[in-house]
């Protein structure tokens, strides 16, 4: 009940600060289309930075079987996620199935789960987040990129995955925590201020796109009604269930399922502009299960803790 109680303050802290960047778009603060600026930020500085100060924490080996552990429950719930999307829209129309199947299969994990886990479990939390958001990325930029943009360049895969500024921030965090590396506070002060930065920015990028979007427009779009059924109830339903057969429990297996749980993940949209997918399913999808995770996640973290 504690982890539920503090999970619905969290998701309503958050709430408030998607609030405040849907205000400043719709009072011309910045325009919708201006908010790609600010998701490049994101992306390949303050997220990057927020990981890598994860890693910057004195090196324990329970932590550190922690960790591995992280890496391969996160493996199993994500292909277990990827595998159940694929069989459930495999009898939706040609045109709009693939870009529905990556609504369904990828949680905002990033952009919505950092500042959950963070706020729920410190940067040790953060630290377990970092390794599922490492193979979260790695399957997005290989089977997700593959099948949306239809083609298999092993090179321009290859190269996805290895550019990836989350992937590379991890990598270098743990030459730093296994090769327990100090660093000075000149250095480690400046990367966790602007890691901090994370929580506010992400949040008011989703502000923005939810107030370019249409809502009831989007309440109309029995397809969106599909992506965020499965996103947001059947996928966790099955994983929770999953761990539970295999008796897997405690702090990890929470983290874990909590970024499964998390809205569907914000480059859907970016994506289905890339590769010329039905943007409004894509921007539909991301928007409702967005709003209406301020009742689910709360409710799945009560669940988690009388099950797990």
């Amino acid at each position: 009940m504690e982890l539920a109680l503090i999970t619905a303050q969290q998701v309503f802290a958050l709430l408030l600060m998607i609030a405040v960047g849907a205000i400043a778009c719709k009072a011309g603060v910045f325009k919708p289309a201006e908010k790609s600026v600010l998701a490049n930020l994101l992306l390949y500085v303050v997220v990057p930075a927020m990981v890598l100060d994860s890693y910057m924490v004195e090196f324990d080996p329970a932590t550190f079987h922690n960790l591995l552990l992280a890496f391969g429950l996160g493996t199993v719930a994500l292909l277990v996620g990827v595998a159940a999307a694929w069989v459930l829209t495999r009898r939706v129309d040609k045109q709009n199935r693939d870009i529905l199947w990556f609504a369904c299969a990828f949680s905002n994990a990033g952009y919505m789960g950092f500042p959950l886990i963070r706020a729920l479990f410190g940067a040790e939390g953060l630290l377990y987040a970092s390794a599922f958001v490492t193979v979260f990325n790695i399957l997005i930029w290989t089977i997700g990129y593959v099948v949306l943009s239809g083609r298999a360049d092993p090179r321009a895969i290859v190269r996805s995955v290895v550019t990836c500024p989350c992937i590379i921030a991890v990598a270098l965090g743990l030459v730093l925590y296994l090769g327990r590396v100090p660093l000075p506070e000149v250095i480690t002060g400046p990367v966790g201020a602007i890691g901090d930065m994370n929580t506010p920015l992400s949040m008011i990028i989703t502000g923005a796109t939810i107030a370019a979007s249409n809502v009831k427009k989007l309440l109309h779009n029995r397809k969106i009604f599909f992506a965020w059924g499965t996103r947001m109830l059947l996928i966790p339903a099955v994983e929770l269930a999953l761990f539970a057969l295999l008796g897997v429990h405690g702090t990890v297996a929470t983290i874990v399922l909590l970024l499964e749980a998390c809205p569907c993940a914000a480059i859907t949209t970016m994506f289905a502009i890339q590769f010329h997918h039905d943007e409004e399913l894509a921007a539909g999808s991301v928007v409702l299960s967005t709003l209406s995770s301020i009742v689910t996640l709360p409710l799945y973290a009560l669940l988690l803790t009388a099950v797990l």
